[in-house]
């Protein structure tokens, strides 16, 4: 990562126009080709921005940026105050209170969530194209296969239509109906789901993690 900090003007020219006057402010040029302008206010948000794939060219004091579309952000410099690079090297990635794993194991203890005379049969339950969530049986004894998700997208209904197509191939298992379980479930995945007879369920991670457990415990 590159960090600049110069007192330039920029000017955008693509689909519409934008001007920023001279001032003082922040320029990241990032490994992934993105170049992103910002002030020393607006949290994280950029004033202006070119997001990959886009190119810059340095010719003095004007710094170029253009994407395929024809779209660039010319950057004039008056003065660089401060140049310097920085490899971060390979990002792990952002882990986050409440991720699948851990809502997985809150719902399996917290079986009830779905509904009346709910019961869990086991947590990663296998098929051969990958473990399902949870599976459980309803208050009648049929069997309900979930999948879960931080944030439930069409993706994830996919996903679970496939388990599902498996599983009722079983006849010790079918019929299995579905649940699609998210903290947050898109409208156009929630659309899809219904269509295909697949219930969706939004869980309340703090209430989950609070409640008292639904499994047996001596004391």
């Amino acid at each position: 990562m590159r960090l600049v900090i110069a007192r330039c003007q920029v000017d955008y020219a693509g689909r519409l126009t934008s001007h920023l006057p001279m001032a003082n402010r922040l320029l990241l040029i990032k490994a992934d080709g993105s170049v992103s302008i910002h002030s020393d206010d607006r949290a994280y948000k950029p004033l202006n921005w070119m997001s990959p794939p886009c190119w810059l060219i340095e010719d003095r004091n004007i710094w170029t940026v253009q994407n395929k579309a024809g779209e660039k952000l010319v950057i004039s410099l008056e003065e660089i105050l401060h140049d310097s690079a920085h490899e971060l090297g390979a990002e792990p990635g952002l882990v986050k209170d409440g991720v699948e794993a851990h809502l997985q194991e809150l719902l399996a203890e917290h079986i009830g969530t779905l509904g009346e005379g709910y019961s869990l049969v086991r947590r990663e339950f296998p098929t051969a194209i990958g473990p399902v969530d949870i599976m459980a049986r309803d208050a009648d004894g049929a069997s309900v296969a979930v999948e879960i998700k931080r944030r439930g997208e069409i993706d994830g209904v996919e996903q679970l239509t496939r388990y599902l197509e498996l599983l009722n191939r079983d006849p010790l298992l079918a019929p299995v109906r579905g649940v699609f379980a998210a903290q947050q479930i898109k409208p156009q995945a929630r659309t899809l789901a219904e269509d295909r007879g697949i219930r969706c369920l939004t869980l309340d991670y703090d209430k989950l993690r609070g409640t008292d457990s639904d499994e047996f415990r001596l004391f």
